[in-house]
C-alpha cells in the first residue's frame, strides 16, 4: 500500500486508529555507542510518518502525544518503534516533525535532479547517494570529472529551479510495461511509484518529494570527492541547509575577522603566517627544551649529596626531552623518574634505572598514573592519563630504592 505520507509529502497531521501494538526492542546509535531501547511496536491504519527507504531517513513525530523514535518498512507496512504502549483500535492524531520531512524532501528531490542532469550533460551515472545530517552526497560512475563541470550542472540544476517545474508522484501496478522491476525490494507489496520531473527524469522512488522544483529554492554544489572503486563523490546542499550553511560561513568569518584583525579575503594569509610562526617557535622552544635539559641533568650530577634518586616534573616537554635528561645523567647506579604535562592533567612518563627495579615497579607506576607503558633494558615510559598521584608514585620509588640499596 502507498502510505498518506506517499500520496500527499505536504501533509502534516493526520486522525487515524491502532491497528496493533506490541512489545519491541530498538537498538539506537548514540555518539557512536550502540544502546538498547526497550518500547512497543506499533502499526496504524495509516500514517503520514515515512519509513526509512530509498535512501531517504525515516520521520519523526508524535502519535497520540507519544514520540516516535523510529518508522521502518515492513513489506507493505510501515512500523512505529514508541516508548509507551497505545490500545488497540484506539484513534490516535499523527503530528509531523515538518521541518526535518521538508529537509528531507528538498534533499531527496535535488538528487533527482542532479542525478538527471549529470547523466544528461555528461554521462555519470549515479550508482548510490546518501543523505547526511548536514550534507548530501551523490556517488556518480566516474574515477573524475573534468574541470568546469560541476559549474556548468549547478547552473543548469538552478536554472530548472526558477523554470517553476512540477514533480508529480504516478502510481503503477507491477505488471504495468512501463515499470522496470529491476531494484525493488524482495518484500514489495502495492503498486510502484514513479517521480516525475516533468520532462527532466522520471525515476522510481518511495520517498517523499517537492511538488515543484521551486520549492527547493537553491542548490549548491560544494564540490567533489575521490570515491570508492573508481567513483566520484558529489557533495551538495540544498533549501534551507543552503541558507543555514550561508549564516554559519558568515559567523565564523566574522569570528575569524575579530581574532585575525583583517579582512576576510585576506584571512588564509593571516591563518598561514600564523601556522609558520608557531612552526618557527616550536623549533626555538625544542632547542631551549634540549639545552634545559642538558644543565637539568648536569645540575644533578655535580650536587655533592646527591644520591641515587632523581625525580623531575615539567609542564613543558616531550619524550625526547626525558630522554636527554636520562642519557645526561646515566642510570646503571640511579633511578630516575621524569614526568611532563600538566600537574593534575595527561602527560608522558619516564622510569629509567638498574634493570631489575625498573621492571619490578615500572608497570605499578604506570597504574598510579592511569596511563599505558612498555620498556626495556632499565627503560619504562608511556602515557599518563592523570599525573594526580605523582608523588605517590614518586614515594613508591623512594620506597623501592630504599630498599634495594
Amino acid at each position: 500500500m502507498a502510505f498518506q505520507c506517499q500520496r500527499d509529502s505536504y501533509l502534516q497531521e493526520l486522525d487515524t486508529c491502532v491497528v496493533s501494538c506490541v512489545p519491541a526492542e530498538l537498538t539506537l546509535e548514540n555518539n557512536g555507542k550502540k544502546e538498547k531501547l526497550k518500547g512497543f511496536n506499533l502499526k496504524l491504519k495509516d500514517t503520514i510518518l515515512f519509513p526509512e527507504g530509498g535512501g531517504q531517513p525515516d520521520d519523526h513525530g508524535t502519535v497520540g502525544g507519544v514520540n516516535v523514535l523510529r518508522v521502518l518498512r515492513q513489506g507493505p507496512e510501515a512500523v512505529h518503534f514508541i516508548s509507551s504502549a497505545l490500545e488497540e483500535g484506539q484513534e490516535v492524531h499523527i503530528k509531523l516533525d515538518w521541518e526535518r520531512r521538508f529537509d528531507h524532501m528538498q534533499q531527496h528531490s535535488s538528487q533527482h535532479l542532479i542525478t538527471a542532469l549529470a547523466d544528461t550533460m555528461f554521462g555519470y551515472k549515479t550508482t548510490s547517494w546518501d543523505l547526511g545530517r548536514q550534507r548530501s552526497s551523490i556517488e556518480l560512475d566516474t574515477a573524475t570529472v573534468k574541470p568546469g563541470e560541476m559549474e556548468a550542472l549547478e547552473a543548469a540544476v538552478n536554472e530548472k529551479i526558477r523554470a517553476h517545474i512540477p514533480v508529480a508522484v504516478n502510481l503503477l501496478s507491477i505488471d504495468d510495461p512501463a515499470v522496470r522491476s529491476r531494484g525493488l525490494p524482495d518484500d514489495h507489496a502495492g503498486p510502484i511509484r514513479i517521480v516525475d520531473i516533468e520532462g527532466v527524469d522520471a525515476n522510481m522512488c518511495c520517498g517523499t518529494h517537492v511538488s515543484n522544483l521551486s520549492h527547493l529554492q537553491v542548490i549548491k554544489i560544494l564540490g567533489t570527492e575521490k570515491g570508492k572503486k573508481n567513483k566520484t563523490n558529489l557533495i551538495f546542499l540544498a533549501g534551507n541547509r543552503v541558507l543555514k550553511y550561508a549564516e554559519k560561513s558568515y559567523n565564523i568569518e566574522k569570528s575569524l575577522t575579530a581574532l585575525l584583525k583583517t579582512g576576510a579575503d585576506e584571512h588564509v594569509d593571516a591563518v598561514d603566517k600564523l601556522q609558520k610562526t608557531v612552526k618557527r617557535l616550536q623549533k626555538s622552544n625544542l632547542i631551549i627544551l634540549r639545552e634545559m635539559a642538558v644543565l637539568i641533568a648536569q645540575n644533578f650530577k655535580n650536587k655533592p649529596d646527591r644520591g641515587n634518586f632523581f625525580s623531575f616534573h615539567n609542564k613543558d616537554g616531550d619524550n625526547e626531552f626525558m630522554n636527554i635528561i636520562a642519557n645526561e645523567i646515566g642510570f646503571q647506579d640511579t633511578v630516575i623518574f621524569l614526568t611532563v604535562g600538566e600537574e593534575k592533567g595527561a602527560g608522558l612518563f619516564l622510569l629509567a634505572g638498574p634493570e631489575n627495579i625498573v621492571t619490578e615497579v615500572g608497570p605499578r607506576v604506570s597504574e598510579l598514573l592511569q596511563g599505558k607503558g612498555a620498556g626495556k633494558t632499565g627503560r619504562y615510559q608511556g602515557k599518563a592519563n592523570s599525573l594526580v598521584k605523582r608523588a605517590e608514585a614518586e614515594a613508591l620509588l623512594k620506597e623501592i630504592e630504599v630498599t634495594n640499596v
